[in-house]
C-alpha cells in the first residue's frame, strides 16, 4: 500500500512538472519581439513597430490617416502590434521616408509615390497623373486592373511593400500671388508642384519646387515660392493659405485623385504571423476608404467657410490654358511611359484601364453629373 502510494505520487508530480513546462512556454510569448528573440511564439509575441509620415503629426485627413491606420491595427491585434507615429520631420524628413522604410530604420511609411521620382520615376503612376486618371478610377485600375502587381514589382528591388492608404480625390489648382489668365503667366513662376505636373509646369517656364508640407506657409508668405499647390478647401484651410494668398485656382489638373500609399519594409512585414499581416492589409484598406469618405464630406464646409468667412473667391483657370496643360501633360506621361522596360509596362496596363473606365464614365458620373446640372 506504501509503494503504491508511492508511486501515484511521483506519478502525479510528474504530470504537475509537464503542466508546470507548458504554463512557462505559452507565458514566454507575451514579451516584446525586440527583447525575447527567437525562443517567443510567433503568433503571442507583442510587437513595437514605428510608423514614419510626410505630413505635419495629426495633420487633418493626411496625417489622421496613418494614425488611424495605428489605432485599428492595434485593436484588431488586440494590442499585440503597437505602432508609434512620427509626424514629418520627427524620425527622418518627409521626402526621406521610401529611404527610411527600405533600410528598415522604421518599418512602416505613409505617404505619396510621386515624392521619390529622383529615386524611381515610374512610382509617379502610383500616385496622380496630370489630367489622368481620377481617385475611383485609379483606386480601380491599382485593385482590379493589375496596378498592384505592377506597383509590388516596382518596389520589390527596394524591399519595399506597397498598399493603398488614401485618396484626396480631385484637389484644387493652387494658391497664387498673381493672376492666371494665360501660359505667359507661369513663366518664371516659382511653384510648389510634385510630380510629373511639376514638368508640365517647367514646359511652360515655371520653376517647379518639391516642398514638403511644413515648409509651405512660410516659403510662401517669404516669397521663397509663388504659388504651391496642397491638396483641397479641407486641407488647405487648416494651413491657412487664405491669409497669404490672393488667388485660389481650380480645377487641380495636376492631381485628379491621389492615391496615398503605406509603405513597408518587406523583410519585416513577411516576417509577421500570417494574421497580424492580414490585420494590416486590412486596416490599409478601412483608411484608404475612410479618407476618401472623409474629404469628400469636409471639403464642402470648408469651402464655404473659406468663402463666407474668408472672403475667398476660387477661380476657374481659363479653358485655353487648361488645353494646353493638357496636351503638354499627355507628352510628359507618354515619355514617363518610355524610360524603361518596367515603365513601358506600366504605361500600357494604365492607358488599356483608363480608356476603357472612361468610355464607361461617360455615360455614367459625367453624364450623371451634366444631368443635374440642367
Amino acid at each position: 500500500m506504501q509503494i503504491a502510494n508511492s508511486a501515484r505520487y511521483t506519478h502525479f508530480s510528474g504530470i504537475l512538472l509537464l503542466l508546470a513546462a507548458f504554463s512557462l512556454a505559452a507565458c514566454g510569448g507575451s514579451g516584446d519581439a525586440e527583447s525575447t528573440g527567437n525562443s517567443v511564439n510567433a503568433e503571442t509575441q507583442n510587437y513595437n513597430w514605428k510608423l514614419v509620415t510626410a505630413w505635419p503629426k495629426n495633420f487633418p485627413g493626411l496625417g489622421y490617416a496613418p494614425e488611424l491606420f495605428a489605432q485599428k491595427v492595434e485593436a484588431m491585434s488586440n494590442g499585440r502590434m503597437k505602432i508609434r507615429v512620427y509626424g514629418a520631420g520627427e524620425l527622418v524628413p518627409a521626402l526621406e521616408i521610401f529611404d527610411a522604410v527600405s533600410a528598415g530604420t522604421a518599418e512602416i511609411g505613409h505617404g505619396a509615390a510621386y515624392y521619390w521620382k529622383g529615386k524611381v520615376p515610374e512610382a509617379q503612376f502610383f500616385s496622380a497623373l496630370p489630367f489622368g486618371m481620377n481617385g475611383r478610377e485609379m483606386e480601380g485600375w491599382i485593385s482590379y486592373g493589375g496596378g498592384m502587381q505592377l506597383w509590388e514589382e516596382l518596389y520589390e528591388p527596394f524591399s519595399l511593400i506597397p498598399m493603398r492608404g488614401g485618396n484626396t480625390g480631385v484637389q484644387m489648382g493652387g494658391w497664387f500671388n498673381k493672376e492666371i489668365s494665360s501660359a505667359a503667366d507661369f513663366q518664371g513662376l516659382k511653384m510648389r508642384i510634385p510630380g510629373l505636373a511639376g514638368d508640365v509646369l517647367q514646359r511652360l517656364g515655371g520653376v517647379p519646387v518639391n516642398l514638403p508640407g511644413d515648409n509651405l506657409y512660410t516659403s510662401l508668405q517669404t516669397g521663397v515660392i509663388d504659388a504651391t499647390e496642397w491638396t483641397n478647401p479641407y486641407n488647405d484651410l487648416a494651413f491657412g493659405f487664405q491669409d497669404i494668398a490672393m488667388y485660389y485656382y481650380y480645377p487641380g489638373w495636376h492631381e485628379p485623385g491621389t492615391v496615398i500609399e503605406f509603405i513597408f519594409n518587406k523583410d519585416k512585414f513577411e516576417a509577421l504571423p500570417a494574421d497580424l499581416q492580414e490585420i494590416m492589409r486590412t486596416a490599409a484598406e478601412a483608411v484608404d476608404l475612410t479618407m476618401s469618405d472623409e474629404f469628400t464630406a469636409r471639403n464642402s464646409i470648408a469651402l464655404k467657410e473659406l468663402k463666407e468667412v474668408h472672403g475667398v473667391e476660387p477661380r476657374k483657370f481659363p479653358d485655353d490654358l487648361l488645353i494646353q496643360l493638357r496636351d503638354i501633360s499627355q507628352e510628359v506621361i507618354d515619355e514617363l511611359g518610355q524610360i524603361s522596360p518596367m515603365s513601358q509596362r506600366i504605361h500600357a496596363s494604365y492607358r488599356e484601364f483608363e480608356a476603357n473606365v472612361r468610355e464607361f464614365h461617360e455615360i455614367a458620373e459625367e453624364a450623371y453629373s451634366e444631368a443635374r446640372r440642367l
